[in-house]
Formats: structure tokens, C-alpha cells, sequence
């Protein structure tokens, strides 16, 4: 029978409590990207980003990391760490420095979606879409990074947000809706067509 994922990173992760080095090299290597990735959409800070990956992987090399793999998948704790980590960071920064900026310095966002309206404008790049997506509300925001983006499953997202796998498909449902209506908004302003959920958030 073919390991999955999850059998590899359990597998890995033992090593890495046995003392294995290498072991830790191979998971940083396997969900450094993943978890840079999500801190960065939720947050729009690339320096966020880097320090929550590292606080996830201090996390992991700590003697009692609290992992259970009966709860979940490594990878799926280690998205709920990060996640915690960023509404620190978040909640830290709130009044100091705005989630995302414009090329003037002000915020991005906050005076209506002029990015978003810029970006589609130019073919409705990726963007676009990571400005919408950095506007959801942060509940719609983390299912629709760790789904969509990510591709985790619904279980494994639900682990890492620490909720019931049917509020993770609600919050989807409606976090898609309302990226839809955010970049259709901002395309009718444009005069562009009806924009349509790019493949990875149909």
C-alpha cells in the first residue's frame, strides 16, 4: 500500500524525536511553503510571514509540541499554529501598520478596492485575486487560503482551525461568494466583464 502524506510526515516527525536532523530538514523542506504561504495571504506582510514560519517550526522542535496524529494531520496543526500565530500578529500590529499598502504607502484596501480594480484590468492576474482574498473577513479569508489555495482538505482544515468540518464547507461556501462578489464589484468598475473562480477556487 502507497504511504500518503500524512504517513510520510508522521513518519518524519518521529525521526525528528528520535534526534534525526535530517528528519527535520526533510519536514521543513515538505510544509515551509505552505505555511509561508498562508501566513501571507493572511496577513499581506512578507515579514509576518517569515516570522510566523519560524514560530511554527520552533513550535515543532519544542519536546511536547502537542501533536496527536489521532486529531489530525501534522500539516493540519501545523496551519492551526500558524493561524494563531498571525491573529497574534494581527491583533499586535492593528492601528500600527494596515494589512497590505498601496505603491503610495496608504492602505491598499481600505478606501474601496482600488487594487482589485487595477489588477483585473490587467487580465485578472494572481494580484487580483490576493488583494480580494486579503479583504475577506479573516474566518472566510482562512478556509478560502487553506481549501482553495492550499488544497488542504476539509478535515485536515478543520484541524487547523479548530472547528467542525461542516462549518469549514459553510465558511467556503460563503468566503467564495463573497471573493466572487468582491472581484465582480471591482470589474464592473473597471467596465469589464463578469469575472468567473479561477481554478483553484472553483
Amino acid at each position: 500500500m502507497t504511504e500518503g502524506p500524512q504517513d510520510i510526515d508522521n513518519q518524519l516527525l518521529d525521526r525528528l524525536r528520535a534526534g534525526d536532523e535530517a528528519a527535520f530538514v526533510s519536514l521543513y523542506r515538505r510544509l515551509q511553503g505552505g505555511i509561508f504561504r498562508f501566513a501571507l495571504q493572511m496577513s499581506g506582510s512578507e515579514a509576518v510571514a517569515e516570522d510566523v514560519t519560524q514560530e511554527v517550526f520552533l513550535a515543532l522542535i519544542r519536546d511536547r509540541c502537542g501533536y496527536d496524529p489521532q486529531r489530525g494531520s501534522l500539516a493540519g496543526y501545523l496551519y492551526g499554529i500558524a493561524r494563531k500565530q498571525v491573529l497574534r500578529h494581527i491583533e499586535r500590529d492593528r492601528g500600527d501598520v494596515p494589512l497590505a499598502a498601496d505603491e503610495e504607502g496608504g492602505p491598499a484596501l481600505a478606501s474601496g478596492a482600488t487594487d482589485v480594480v487595477t489588477d483585473l484590468a490587467r487580465q485578472q492576474s494572481i494580484d487580483a485575486v490576493r488583494a480580494a482574498v486579503l479583504a475577506l473577513p479573516a474566518r472566510y479569508r482562512e478556509v478560502v487560503v487553506l481549501c482553495d489555495l492550499e488544497e488542504l482538505e476539509y478535515t485536515a482544515a478543520a484541524s487547523a482551525l479548530g472547528c467542525a468540518v461542516g462549518t469549514v464547507r459553510s465558511r467556503l461556501h460563503r468566503g467564495r461568494a463573497l471573493l466572487v462578489e468582491k472581484l465582480n464589484r471591482g470589474n464592473a468598475g473597471a467596465g469589464l466583464g463578469e469575472w468567473r473562480p479561477a481554478r483553484c477556487l472553483t
